[in-house]
């Protein structure tokens, strides 16, 4: 009888671990025990950090949890296991040798091999995607464009050093995928969130606004150092037009560098075509063209559509909370007591009780029907067709209420209410009308030249410059775009050799390229128009 634990046992169906030799350093994931082979395992991971070789079972014993650990033997039998599934190397353990007796004695010391300790980094890696919550790293696009400056340097110069070329396209491609893989994650993670449904009310409402401020501050930094980056991206150029080619070309030479002789010029093709991949995925991720939207830009509309999502998750949680009916859940539960229900006659009162489609028995009758009645019984199972008339009100036939149900309910006088949503609503455009006012320019300014914005206004200056950056394509030096409400036109035209401009608001200074920028409030031009006449001619 062998164990199933045992790897002598016969190969099983489905069973890499004893199908395959390549894959045995993994058959201790479903085997009995798994847990305490992990355990161990993790003590050996953690010594080779420490630049610990051989382990003995007593050292493996004590660098277990406290918590639950197993008895000496239990710890020595999984190491003789796992030994034999090629994880770990057993030696002859003669280092404590005092006695003929300990010689001949069974005693190992234990090391990882090659074989278990790849499979403990591919397990680790598993176990490091699947945590993964993922982050939106402004950091990171500040980085970009430390990284991109420099590359402008580098390509300005005739000979650039191949080293720190190297280092600053490495740096450029670290920092790159890092956001990537952090906002796909987080975006992931978010869309997770979205669709909780059985989080607890007050702790879900206390990380709902952290996580709309953290969205907000993310959405900021992505529109004014995304359009930054594009920008620069656009004055390095492409691969096979611009000065980004021949930094690549020494950033793939020095890579290929140490090839062998034999296959020198492969590795150099490949360095090259890696490279030039690389680039391209950097200006897909942060420029749009014709056919295909920017991740970035796509990003950017994710980011904003959650918004209102959590808000709609906020809604259904507080109406959980307030116990507000729901008819898909009622009849959910109705579905399930109709399946618990031990037989039919079961489920037919059960119908009758829920929606109340009784037999036409339960209609009000008088004292001589009910006379009647009893002088000639009919019995409950009788057919409406066969059984006697019944006599009703004409009252009941003709408005179908028998009796009379009291006076009916007054009116309620919602005047006051209307008259404070209505001025409620006059405020907020008022408002609204004087932020439009604020920032039309009546013409072209530099952006330098635009006075201290407060925050209602510096809100609303983003959101045309997102948009206006967003329609922004390759070789365009001006762009000129509408909110989607219709009410406001910004037109951006490009300042060669212009500096950076320095916007003031009440929450800090914000730096970018310097452009003219033309903002149009059209409600105001569309109010104007109509107090002209078809002809022209002014209004008395």
């Amino acid at each position: 009888m062998t164990s199933a634990d045992d790897p002598s046992s016969s190969p099983q169906v489905g069973d890499p671990g004893r199908s395959d030799g390549r894959y045995r350093p993994f058959a201790h994931l479903i085997a009995d025990n798994s847990e305490l082979y992990r355990q161990v395992m993790g003590v050996f991971v953690r010594a080779k950090q420490e630049f610990t070789v051989h382990l003995r079972p007593e050292d493996v014993h004590l660098g277990l949890a406290p918590e639950g650990r197993p008895p000496l033997e239990a710890v020595a039998s999984a190491l003789e296991r796992l030994a034999k599934w090629g994880n770990l190397r057993a030696d002859p353990d003669t280092g404590r040798v005092t006695a003929l007796e300990d010689f001949y004695r069974s005693r190992h010391i234990y090391q990882l091999t090659r074989e278990g300790e790849a499979a403990e980094e591919a397990l680790g890696a598993y176990d490091e995607a699947l945590g993964r919550r993922g982050e939106l790293q402004a950091v990171a696009l500040a980085d970009i464009v430390v990284q991109l400056r420099a590359l402008l340097v580098l390509a300005d110069r005739d000979a650039p050093d191949p080293a720190v070329t190297h280092l600053a396209m490495l740096a450029l491609v670290d920092r790159f995928s890092g956001l990537a893989e952090n906002a796909r994650a987080f975006m992931n993670s978010l869309q997770r969130t979205v669709d909780l449904h059985e989080a607890e009310v007050e702790v879900f409402l206390a990380y709902k606004q952290r996580l709309i401020d953290y969205l907000e501050r993310f959405i900021e930094d992505l529109v004014t150092r995304g359009a930054e980056i594009a920008r620069l991206l656009e004055d390095l150029g492409t691969r096979q037009e611009g000065r980004i080619g021949p930094l690549l070309r020494v950033a793939a030479e020095r890579e290929a560098a140490d090839a062998a002789p034999d296959a020198a010029v492969e590795a150099l093709a490949a360095a090259e075509q890696r490279w030039l991949g690389r680039w391209d995925g950097l200006r897909a991720w942060f420029l749009s063209v014709p056919g295909r939207t920017s991740q970035a830009k796509l990003l950017r509309s994710a980011a904003r559509q959650a918004i209102p999502q959590l808000l709609g998750v906020v809604q259904v949680l507080n109406e959980r909370r307030a116990g507000r009916s729901d008819r898909s859940a009622d009849f959910r539960e109705l579905a399930r007591w109709f399946a618990e229900a031990p037989d039919d006659d079961a489920r037919h009162r059960l119908w009758r009780s829920a929606f109340g489609l009784y037999s036409t028995r339960h209609l009000t009758i008088d004292q001589a029907d009910l006379a009647e009645r009893e002088g000639e019984s009919v019995p409950a199972a009788t057919s409406w067709s066969d059984a006697p008339g019944v006599r009703i009100s004409p009252q009941l036939r003709r408005t179908g209420s028998y009796e009379r149900r009291g006076r009916a309910r007054a009116v309620q006088d919602r005047s006051e209410a209307k008259a404070y949503l209505a001025e409620l609503a006059r405020k907020q455009a008022e408002q609204t009308a004087a932020v439009r006012a604020r920032l039309a320019t009546r013409g072209e300014v530099l952006l330098s030249d635009l006075d201290e914005l407060d925050r209602e206004a510096f809100r609303l200056f983003l959101l045309l410059l997102g948009d206006a950056l967003s329609a922004w394509r390759p070789g365009l030096e001006s762009v000129s775009t509408t909110t989607n409400d219709g009410t406001m036109e910004i037109r951006l035209t490009r300042v060669p050799g212009g500096g950076i401009a320095e916007i003031h608001t009440l929450d800090g200074v914000l730096w970018g390229p310097e452009h003219l920028v033309e903002i149009t409030d059209l409600v105001e031009i569309t109010d104007l128009a109509s107090e002209r006449d078809p002809l022209g001619a002014e209004r008395d």
